[in-house]
């Protein structure tokens, strides 16, 4: 199968859509069909052995957001004649993307990943942000509208899509790489090493893996002050940097800053944690959550949005109240002093996970993608 794969955001900036992105790509070729990818600029010129074709992009709160100009999509789409077009994240580039496809008689899979109105919702004050957002979803639902299918991440995002009247919507959640992330990094020397350099006295180290961001709402992690013995651990950069550093010292809350790790690196990071946690109350579903749970970790996460699927309450991890200002620390002090109940939560959460390879995931997308073109050989 041909398939060209219009994504939001590509590297080298890492994020959910990149990871996905990527992943996709790199199944895609093991399985023999041949991709093309568009994506913003700077982009690299080929990724997995196939060509990236990077286009003009203006920076928006620190991301390349993509400027389609001139039918550069339609044309390179025509070029390619994809047998089907894969959207990832549309909202600037992917709105070109399913436009162009539209008029070239293209099937047309959009796969939505980013809560873009609660994004706007958040940082707009007031009546100015709930109206910016309304206007989110009726962009939203234009561009969906032109695709054969959408494919949401999680059970909640799929409620919330068809709420919003998004047609033709299907649940396809993410995989996760359970041989690179793997209780056995614990017996790693590196390993040992960063978690006797983070726990020298013996503490329950409470790490959490992502972006440094507003959304990924990190300032909840105050309520943890004062707790013996823990320590939270942070992995990621962002732009609330200064301001989360600020806010858990202000509170008293034990904190070490890892920043940005990639490959057998962050694997180690994951490995030297008791516990994982996550604070955000937008995400349309959590990788970092699979990640955590195929490392053997107990996942403490919001019982809202993406990690309602992720973390089976009481038997892999907690999911806790985010109205509750007490819920988050109450489940992390919970965790923190049994240990017998992390390791066997960890272990169903590893069990659970074992079964959604990528490989997995890329096969089911493939019947997506059937979908969509037999969707769009009856419209026609």
């Amino acid at each position: 199968m041909r398939v060209a794969i219009v994504t939001e955001s590509f590297l080298p900036y890492l994020n959910g859509v990149t990871t996905s992105v990527c992943r996709v790509v790199e199944c895609l070729r093991d399985g023999g069909h041949e991709v093309v990818v568009i994506a913003p600029r700077p982009a690299p010129t080929s990724y997995a052995g196939y060509a990236v074709h990077g286009l003009a992009s203006v920076p928006v709160r620190q991301f390349p957001v993509g400027l389609p100009l001139g039918g550069e999509v339609e044309t390179l789409l025509r070029g390619f004649a994809p047998d089907v077009v894969h959207v990832a994240s549309p909202f600037v580039l992917g709105a070109s993307a399913l436009s162009a496809a539209d008029r070239l008689g293209l099937p047309t899979v959009a796969v939505y990943q980013t809560d873009m109105p609660s994004y706007i919702r958040q940082h707009g004050p007031g009546a100015v942000g709930r109206g910016a957002a309304r206007a989110a979803w009726r962009w939203i639902r234009r561009m969906h509208e032109l695709a054969d299918l959408t494919l949401a991440p999680s059970s909640a995002t799929l409620a919330e899509l068809r709420a919003h009247d998004i047609p033709r919507v299907t649940l396809w959640a993410r995989g996760v790489d359970a041989v690179q992330f793997h209780p056995g990094w614990r017996l790693d020397a590196g390993t040992a090493a960063l978690r006797r350099s983070l726990a020298p006295h013996g503490e329950v180290l409470v790490g959490y893996v992502g972006r440094l961001a507003p959304e990924k709402e990190l300032q909840r992690l105050t309520s943890l002050a004062g707790l013996a013995g823990v320590r939270v651990v942070l992995v990621g950069d962002g732009p609330t940097r200064v301001q989360d550093g600020a806010a858990l010292t202000a509170a008293g809350v034990d904190t070490v800053f890892l920043g940005r790790r990639e490959g057998d690196d962050l694997a180690r990071a994951y490995a030297a944690f008791d516990l994982f946690v996550h604070t955000g109350t937008r995400e349309t579903f959590g990788q970092t959550l699979q990640e955590a749970a195929a490392t053997g970790l107990p996942v403490v996460a919001p019982g809202r949005g993406g990690p309602l699927d992720l973390v089976d309450h009481s038997r892999t991890g907690l999911l806790f109240d985010p109205d509750d200002p007490t819920a988050l620390r109450d489940a992390v002090a919970h965790l923190a002093g049994d240990r017998v109940k992390r390791e066997a939560m960890g272990a169903a959460g590893r069990v659970q996970v074992t079964g959604r390879s990528w490989a997995t995931l890329t096969d089911q997308l493939l019947g997506h993608y059937a979908d969509a073109q037999r969707s769009r050989t009856l419209v026609g």
